[in-house]
């Protein structure tokens, strides 16, 4: 919400996992989440996109954030405990996992869905976050505060033609979001579905290509949602939140609760 205000040390003393923190969302989060106090572990598939963020971070004046380099349509089970072991050891602690990775190859009828690209969407949207979660829940439990943000979309809960995976997947995610969330209840682990709506990303410009980008908020226009979830002052709400009543209305806008 456009009103809350975040303390500068919100997040301080805290690791946060970020998937697809090379750009976007993802990138804008990472550097908020710095900005706050965090250390940050920036995951995603290139390289070099993630150690621009890396630069950005340290030009900023944040913690020296970690780069884990990861292709999550190709990751397997072992991959991400082998990543849940690597924190342990090299860091010691998790508070947070943000997961932001999304795949979006194309816009088509179910008719001519390539198999290919319909697996790739499963296993980036869906797959990653469950197993990535699986993995880290050990060190996500020793905190005395966690959170896990899965991100959703409109098309989850409102079906439309051509969407195909990336529509299936994510309404997977948010069933397994609120499954998570009943089944941590008891736990000081939060769970939230985030729908982030239509704003200024790569993917939003190549799946509307003629849509005036003009017209969608900045990114930045959601860090103060990205923040509250994750910090503390998320207590103790489980829920799915969308961005545009969390900036029309107040940090109770929910479209619903688990």
């Amino acid at each position: 919400m456009a009103s809350y205000s975040p303390s500068p040390e919100l997040l301080k003393g805290r690791t946060v996992l970020v998937t697809g923190a090379g750009d976007g969302l993802g990138r804008m989060a990472a550097l908020a989440y710095s900005a706050h106090g965090a250390e940050v572990i920036l995951v995603g598939r290139t390289v070099a996109k993630l150690e621009a963020v890396y630069d950005e971070i340290l030009k900023q004046g944040g913690r020296e954030p970690a780069i884990y380099p990861m292709d999550l349509a190709g990751a397997s089970a072992k991959d991400y405990r082998d990543l849940a072991e690597n924190i342990g050891r090299q860091i010691g602690h998790l508070e947070g996992i943000l997961h932001n990775a999304a795949e979006l190859e194309l816009l088509t009828p179910l008719e001519f869905h390539p198999f290919a690209a319909w697996e790739t969407a499963l296993r980036v949207n869906l797959t990653a976050p469950f197993l990535m979660t699986q993995a880290c829940l050990g060190l996500l439990k020793q905190a005395a505060d966690s959170a896990v943000v899965f991100t959703s979309d409109e098309c989850a809960q409102r079906p439309k033609g051509y969407w195909g995976g990336y529509a299936v997947s994510k309404a997977g995610v948010e069933n397994l979001g609120f499954m998570l969330a009943q089944e941590l209840s008891n736990t000081a682990i939060r769970v939230h579905v985030l729908d982030p709506g239509s704003c200024r990303t790569a993917m939003r410009l190549r799946t509307h290509p003629g849509a005036p980008l003009a017209g969608y908020p900045c990114p930045e226009t959601l860090i103060p949602m990205y923040l509250y979830l994750m910090g503390p002052d998320g207590r103790p709400q489980n829920g799915v939140w969308k961005a545009q009543e969390w900036i029309r209305r107040s940090s109770d806008a929910r479209c619903r609760t688990v």
